[in-house]
């Protein structure tokens, strides 16, 4: 902080307020070299800083005040709504992605089973035509052709191929 001395000074008889003999021009600017070294040392930072408040007026010093107040309120309130929102869009991502998640890879699983059962079945037909039927022996081409036939388990309402269709017996 600055130290404030009085300075007694002789009273002149001149005329000029701000006229000084030589002697307390030197004298002054001895003391304001020895301040000068005083506040070098043992002034902080801080220390300077707090003596510019009393630079600046208090209603300036009211209006910077409220002004920091409430930007620091705005983003506080905007940091909880902002909090919130991640909150609920990852637990929501949670609850019912992760679940969907997993029953649209079970179901691509079993689609895929599907297929390679498909694929078997139709390999083994295959294997199953005799080769002559294959190719035509006289143009040497190939004439696969592939039945389908429904699967049904036995006594449902659909017939088996290569079984006789005999109507449900009514119960009267």
């Amino acid at each position: 902080m600055v130290k404030v001395e009085i300075v007694e000074e002789k009273e002149q008889d001149s005329r000029s307020p701000y006229s000084s003999p030589s002697s307390s021009r030197t004298s002054s600017s001895v003391s304001l070299s020895s301040v000068g070294s005083e506040l070098d040392g043992e002034e902080s930072f801080y220390e300077r800083i707090v003596a510019l408040a009393d630079i600046i007026p208090p209603t300036t010093r009211q209006s910077i005040s409220t002004k920091l107040g409430n930007t620091v309120g705005a983003l506080k309130t905007t940091g909880k709504v902002v909090g919130n929102l991640v909150w609920i869009v990852t637990t929501s991502a949670l609850l019912i992605g992760l679940p969907l998640a997993l029953v649209l890879e079970d179901e691509a699983k079993i689609v895929q089973q599907e297929k390679e059962m498909l694929a078997q079945q139709q390999g083994a037909q295959v294997r199953l035509i005799p080769p002559d039927t294959l190719f035509d022996r006289l143009t040497c081409t190939p004439t696969l052709t592939i039945s389908v036939q429904m699967l049904a388990p036995p006594g449902s309402l659909y017939p088996q191929p290569g079984q006789p269709q005999n109507p449900p017996k009514s119960p009267l």
